[in-house]
């Protein structure tokens, strides 16, 4: 009988799959990003979550996986050193060779010292990379053009997202056989306790270098997607913002399950393609989820299941799901209150209601179009109503506290009166 994740996969692969079938082209673009996104997630959480080395440099590794894809794809007259199918190669192995330079010199520290290590590395890097043209091609960057291989023309935007599925599978396939192995176990044990396995007689720094130069070695990869997937890359890769968006992905998935790296990876670039178009105050939109799941979630968006499963197991379903209906409304309160504030406080103080105002500084403020609806600014009733929502939120999270600390309560009664009438009897 096959087990419940294995076949959770198969259908996600399923779904995947299908999805050129079900997607616009603009959407499967879009896709095409949340799988390169899934996969560089995953692979920074192979150093972060699972060595305990935390990294704020890995964009270093992605954009020179793009770059030695850019050149391979363009090497031999426009022809390419690979076929189009096998050009993620090329990162690998630019990423393992640059990943293992950096890594030997990165991982003779660690804690916070490592951590700055790698931000320096990675600065050091962006900084170059406009002024190395003939590597990097400078602030223009580099283009090229995907060759036909296979009997496919890679035209399509089709044909592209199932060479990034096939891809991204493949490597995701061989991270969770990596969690398998002797090393794998190993690398646990850097994030553990170092100490013990250096006694043990292991050659601590020469693991550590591996385990390093492997994740930039998958980071590298998917800097190959994104170059084959755009056609073109520029020094914009080892933008700092790509590094601190895999440590914000990596964390609000959750580093404790193997999947929840892709996971809060595929949700937040979904987020930012859809809410970038809607607001100017999606990145701060990002910065809130993120202080809210390290402060009320360690363990991540991928952790809410199982904490479900065990408040279900250890209450009882029926008596947790007022519970649950609570938490789920506080936060849709919560959340649209907060939303109606800061998009009208964005619009207040933008530079186009300013222009306005001074128009003429005797009349009234202009409305305020949000949500289909004109608001006035200055009337109560327009702030009254993110004040219901924020109070109701609030309302909801007080019973919903009160609901687990009465769940709480009842348990830890419960075997005290069992105890009690044991011994009666």
């Amino acid at each position: 009988m096959m087990k419940r994740p294995l076949i959770l996969c198969l259908a996600g692969i399923a779904l995947l799959a299908a999805l050129p079938f079900l997607l616009s082209a603009g959407l499967l673009n879009a896709a095409i990003q949340m799988l390169i996104a899934a996969l560089f997630a995953s692979a920074y959480n192979l150093l972060c979550g699972q060595a305990g080395m935390l990294s704020f440099g890995h964009a270093a590794y992605f954009g020179v996986g793009a770059f030695a894809t850019v050149h391979a794809m363009n090497a031999i007259g426009g022809a390419g050193l690979l076929p189009t199918p096998l050009m993620p190669l090329a990162g690998a192995v630019a990423g393992l060779a640059f990943g293992g330079i950096a890594g030997w010199f990165a991982t003779q520290r660690s804690g916070t010292y490592f951590a700055m290590i790698t931000l320096a590395i990675a600065e050091l890097v962006h900084s170059l990379a406009p002024h190395l043209k003939g590597i990097f091609g400078g602030e223009a960057g580099m283009s090229t053009m995907r060759m036909p291989s296979l009997g496919l023309d890679f035209g399509s935007i089709t044909q592209v997202y199932y060479l990034t599925l096939a891809w991204v599978l493949l490597s995701m396939a061989l991270l969770y056989l990596y969690t398998r192995t002797p090393l794998g176990r190993l690398t646990l044990g850097l994030r553990e306790n170092s100490h013990r396995l250096r006694f043990l007689g292991y050659h601590v720094h020469g693991i550590a270098t591996l385990v390093f130069a492997l994740s930039a070695m998958f980071s590298g990869i998917a800097g190959s997607l994104q170059a084959i997937s755009n056609e073109s890359a520029n020094y914009v890769v080892f933008d700092p913002a790509l590094s601190a968006a895999a440590v914000l992905n990596t964390y609000i998935g959750g580093v404790q399950v193997f999947l929840g790296p892709a996971l809060g990876a595929a949700l937040m670039t979904f987020f930012g393609y859809a809410a970038s178009d809607l607001t100017r105050s999606w990145l701060l939109y990002q910065g809130i989820v993120f202080v809210l799941v390290m402060m009320f979630m360690p363990a991540g968006l991928s952790g809410l299941p199982g904490l479900a499963s065990r408040l279900c197991e250890r209450h009882g379903a029926a008596r947790m799901l007022p519970v649950f209906l609570m938490a789920a409304g506080a936060a849709a309160a919560l959340a649209a209150g907060t939303v109606f504030v800061v998009e009208m406080l964005q619009r207040l103080f933008s530079q186009e209601y300013r222009s306005m105002l001074r128009l003429d500084p005797a009349a009234p403020w202009p409305p305020v179009e949000l949500l289909g609806h004109a608001w006035q600014a200055g009337a109560v009733a327009t702030w009254a109503v993110p004040a219901l929502l924020l109070a109701a939120g609030a309302l909801l999270a007080w019973g919903c506290r009160r609901g687990m600390a009465a769940c709480e309560t009842s348990v830890s009664s419960a075997p005290r009166g069992g105890h009690a009438a044991k011994e009666i009897a």
